[in-house]
């Protein structure tokens, strides 16, 4: 069994994208500028944002967070995604999500301008993903596909269940899975006999944020274990969707939570950042 270290891939990575933005910065006198919509005092999106900006200045891109109070009218927000997207000096734009019940979140993400749809929620590009096509692709799906890929593991021709199909996690994960040549099952809340289901997959990847859903008997001795899941306990400890004790001695390669997949989503949001500043005019 081996541990695939998101953490230490995403530091690498990081540190690759602040040598190319120091040369766009040199080459073009171009900064990468990445603006995120915060609303609401939901501490988990709080605390998310700003490792997002701290990240970003580790990286020299510019970053702007406009903080809004929960009672914010949709027309308010309309305007300043609007305004963000003439702003030539922003690159990237992400509504950080969940949004108060009474803001329509459909709505707002494909009023962002799919060049700077860093997060890759637009229809646009989601249906560019859908028909293999390039364009943005959400981050936590495409950090997994980058720690595949990292650590030799390609999924052409094995049999792949995603457990989950959110459209932020799930069914892109599903997509770029079945783009590389897998056979995808994706499980929901309403599959039956979910054990059937993981039981024949040489790579499974979870994300429903369920600890410990996945036991082990519901693993296939030497699949790849990708948990996306992220669970505080009661006791303040940080859990995944898979039980990681009792998973880890049946698989090949297995992602801890934390420090599996976590710091790779970041990763992604600066390496798409910057992607869209050097698409630039």
């Amino acid at each position: 069994m081996q541990i695939i270290d998101g953490k230490s891939l995403a530091q690498e990575i990081r540190q690759q994208i602040a040598r190319e933005v120091e040369d766009l910065k040199k080459s073009r006198d171009i900064t990468p500028g990445l603006a995120v919509i915060l609303v609401g005092d939901d501490p988990a999106s709080h605390a998310y944002v700003k490792m997002k900006a701290k990240a970003c200045k580790e990286a020299g891109i510019y970053s702007i967070t406009h903080e809004m109070p929960e009672s914010i009218s949709q027309g308010e927000i309309e305007e300043t995604i609007t305004m963000m997207n003439r702003n030539p000096n922003i690159d990237g734009i992400l509504v950080q999500l969940p949004l108060p019940g009474h803001l329509d979140a459909t709505r707002l993400l494909e009023l962002i301008d799919p060049r700077k749809d860093v997060d890759g929620f637009h229809p646009f590009n989601v249906g560019r993903l859908v028909a293999g096509l390039e364009g943005f692709v959400p981050c936590t799906p495409l950090g997994v596909m980058k720690m595949l890929e990292r650590y030799g593991i390609n999924p052409k021709g094995k049999n792949a269940c995603v457990v989950g199909a959110s459209n932020i996690v799930g069914k892109p994960m599903a997509a770029l899975l079945l783009n590389a040549f897998a056979t995808v099952e994706v499980c929901h809340i309403y599959t039956q006999n979910l054990a059937e289901h993981t039981r024949r997959a040489d790579i499974l990847v979870v994300g429903v944020g369920k600890p410990n859903l996945i036991t082990e008997e519901m693993v296939k001795e030497g699949a790849v274990v990708v948990d996306i899941g992220i669970n505080r306990l009661e006791d303040g400890s940080l859990v995944g969707d898979v039980d990681y004790e009792a998973v880890a001695p049946k698989c090949s390669y297995i992602t801890p939570v934390p420090g599996g997949v976590g710091p790779m989503t970041i990763a992604m949001l600066l390496q798409n950042t910057l992607t869209a500043a050097k698409a630039r005019p």
